[in-house]
C-alpha cells in the first residue's frame, strides 16, 4: 500500500488480539487505508457496517480482521459448524479473499473452506465436513452444500457481504437473502457489507438483514490519466467489429487492451484481428 493511501491510525492502536497484531506485521501492515480506519472501529464494537469501497482500497482486510476478532472473542464452546460466512459474487474474488485470509490469519488457529463452483465438488465437501470455522466463496455452490446438510448455518456469528452490488448485476441476491434468513437473526451476529455503490437496492438489503448498520463511505480518487482522452461509442452488435478495426487502423496504436464480457466472445476477436494482420495475445478464465 502507498503512504499516502495510509492514515495515521495504527492497527495496533485498535482493539486487534496480539495475534492479529503479528500477521499484520509479518505482512507488512502497520497503518489503516482511510476505509479501515472508519470501519475496523465500528466493527470491533460488534456494530454492523455497509462500506462504500472500490477495490484495491483494503475493504478485504477490514472485513476479515473484524471477523477473526469477533470469533476470537467468542469462543466460549466448541462449535462444529462455520462460524463466518463470507460471500463474494465471483470465484476470482473468493479465492484472493481467501489468499488474504490465510495470510492475514496467520498466527490464528481458525480452519478455513473455499467453496466455488466449477471445481472439484467432493473435495470442496470433504473440507466442509471436516469442522471449519469460516467459509469463503459464492453463493450457489456454498447452497448446493447447504441442502446437502454438509453444515448448518445455526452458528454463524458473521456474515460479510463483499462487492453487493456485484450481487444484484449477476443475480445473487435470492440466493443471498435465502443463506441470510437460514442464519441467526442479524441482532445475534455481526454483518458487514461492502459495496463499490450503496445504491437504494443495496442499501435496503443492508437495512433488512443487518442491525442497523452503520454506514460508512470512502470517496473513489480520481484515478484516470489526464493524458488518457476517453471516448465513447454505441454500435450495433454487426458494427463492433468493423468499428474497432477502423479505430485500430486510424490510431495506429502500438499496445492495445481489448476487454470483452465472455470467452467465446474474446475467440472470435482474436480470430478478426489475426485475419487482419495483428499480433493478437488472448487471455481469459477456463
Amino acid at each position: 500500500m502507498k503512504k499516502a493511501h495510509l492514515t495515521e491510525t495504527r492497527f495496533s492502536n485498535l482493539e486487534l488480539s496480539a495475534s492479529i497484531i503479528k500477521s499484520l506485521k509479518d505482512a507488512g501492515f502497520e497503518q489503516c487505508t482511510p476505509i479501515q480506519d472508519k470501519a475496523l472501529p465500528i466493527a470491533l464494537r460488534d456494530r454492523d457496517v455497509a462500506g462504500q469501497a472500490q477495490t484495491g482500497t483494503g475493504k478485504t482486510a477490514a472485513f476479515l480482521l473484524a471477523t477473526f476478532q469477533r470469533l476470537l472473542n467468542d469462543e466460549s464452546e466448541k462449535i462444529k459448524n462455520p462460524r463466518a460466512l463470507i460471500l463474494a459474487p465471483t470465484r476470482e474474488l473468493a479465492i484472493q479473499i481467501h489468499k488474504d485470509a490465510l495470510t492475514l490469519g496467520k498466527h490464528l488457529d481458525f480452519k478455513l473452506a473455499l467453496i466455488y463452483g466449477g471445481t472439484d465438488y467432493q473435495k470442496q465437501l470433504d473440507k466442509i465436513k471436516g469442522n471449519v470455522d469460516i467459509i469463503i466463496g459464492t453463493p450457489g455452490r456454498i447452497i448446493d452444500f447447504y441442502k446437502q446438510a454438509a453444515f448448518t448455518l445455526d452458528s454463524i456469528q458473521v456474515a460479510v457481504l463483499d462487492e453487493a452490488d456485484r450481487m444484484f448485476d449477476l443475480g445473487f441476491i435470492k440466493d443471498i437473502r435465502y443463506l441470510l434468513r437460514r442464519m441467526p437473526p442479524p441482532d445475534k451476529r455481526l454483518n458487514l457489507l461492502f459495496s463499490a455503490t450503496l445504491s437504494y437496492k443495496v442499501t435496503e438489503l443492508a437495512y433488512e438483514h443487518m442491525n442497523n448498520p452503520v454506514l460508512v463511505k470512502i470517496e473513489s480518487e480520481d484515478v484516470t490519466s489526464k493524458a488518457i482522452k476517453q471516448f465513447a461509442f454505441c454500435p450495433a452488435n454487426d458494427q463492433k467489429i468493423p468499428l474497432l478495426l477502423g479505430l485500430l487502423r486510424d490510431h495506429h496504436p502500438v499496445r492495445s487492451i481489448v476487454f470483452v464480457n465472455t470467452k467465446r466472445c474474446a475467440e472470435l476477436l482474436d480470430d478478426y484481428l489475426q485475419a487482419n494482420g495483428y499480433k493478437v495475445a488472448m487471455l481469459s478464465g477456463d
